[in-house]
């Protein structure tokens, strides 16, 4: 599904990620944990994901500012597991944090 942020300025992280074969019940788990924790956390806007088969996914969530960015990153859950991930269940994954400053849509996104 489509976010539905608001007007811009607002900030976009972009988490590449490359799966591994190790406990994928636990990861897809916890992902959809950090999700649903994500949404409650202020600043949060929103979040689009998807993965294709061989393992490698993008997610983009979408914040209020730097500060919310920040703040999501010390949650001690998201902490924990970040960690996990780091250890078990990427084989590799890049961050990046970029300033949307427009953005435009076509057709029915809701």
């Amino acid at each position: 599904m489509f976010s539905k942020t608001p007007p811009p300025p607002y900030i976009a992280v972009i988490f590449s990620s490359q799966i591994t074969d190790q406990d994928t019940d636990g990861y897809i788990l916890t992902a959809d944990k950090m999700m649903e924790l994500a949404a409650q956390q202020p600043g949060y806007l929103g979040v689009e994901a998807a993965r294709d088969d061989d393992g490698f996914g993008i997610t983009v969530s979408y914040w209020d500012d730097i500060a919310a960015i920040k703040a999501w990153k010390m949650v001690g859950e998201h902490q924990a597991a970040q960690a996990a991930g780091r250890s078990k269940w990427y084989k590799g994954y890049i961050t990046r944090i970029s300033e949307v400053t427009k953005d435009y849509s076509h057709g029915e996104i809701s």
